[in-house]
């Protein structure tokens, strides 16, 4: 990747509110931009194609990894997701901040690239609480849920990817944290 604008990978679990935190930061940031993934997943009822992801069917997901399309790509969860490249690299050319909403894995790929990305981990306050908040989702059956906390707990043990951490226990916090994570990059002095 190249350019001059900072590239933010904000990673972990399902359900401990990436998303959530990133919408707050982007709405008070007008350096930083989302990166849009693709996804072979249906949509969620509130989601729309091109905002949350850029929804494909399994064809098209495969023609863009064999093109050499995606930064990173991973299955989770039975569904193929991935970050296009082109997007990213057009958005730090132009001079913006790019944060990615992706899984571990994904964060793992971005990582053994060599990318100049800083990393941060999202985690919840436990792992009772992060089962509540998936329930609360209403969207995975009960073995889908135990499948997605098992995943967590994979997920969780790879803090060593990262360079940040931030437990998402009160949302007004995590997303300063989160904005003074970004801060930080942007004064870094990079070589």
């Amino acid at each position: 990747m190249s350019g001059s604008g900072l590239v933010l990978v904000v990673a972990g679990p399902s359900g401990v509110g990436k998303s959530t935190l990133l919408n707050r930061l982007l709405k008070t940031d007008p350096r930083l931009k989302f990166s849009v993934s693709m996804t072979t997943r249906e949509p969620r009822p509130d989601e729309v194609d091109g905002q949350a992801y850029c929804f494909v069917d399994g064809r098209e997901f495969e023609r863009a990894v064999s093109a050499g399309e995606l930064l990173e790509h991973a299955l989770v969860h039975g569904h193929r997701y991935g970050t296009p490249r082109r997007p990213v690299a057009e958005q730090q050319a132009a001079g913006f901040d790019i944060c990615l909403d992706i899984d571990v894995q994904g964060a793992r790929q971005v990582r053994d690239s060599g990318a100049d990305a800083a990393f941060v981990l999202i985690v919840p306050p436990s792992m009772a609480v992060l089962e509540e908040r998936l329930r609360k989702r209403h969207t995975e059956s009960p073995e889908e849920l135990a499948r997605r906390l098992e995943t967590a707990r994979v997920e969780l043990a790879q803090r060593d990817l990262f360079d940040y951490e931030v437990v998402n226990e009160q949302r007004g916090r995590a997303v300063a944290e989160l904005r003074a994570i970004l801060t930080a990059e942007r004064c870094r002095i990079r070589s």
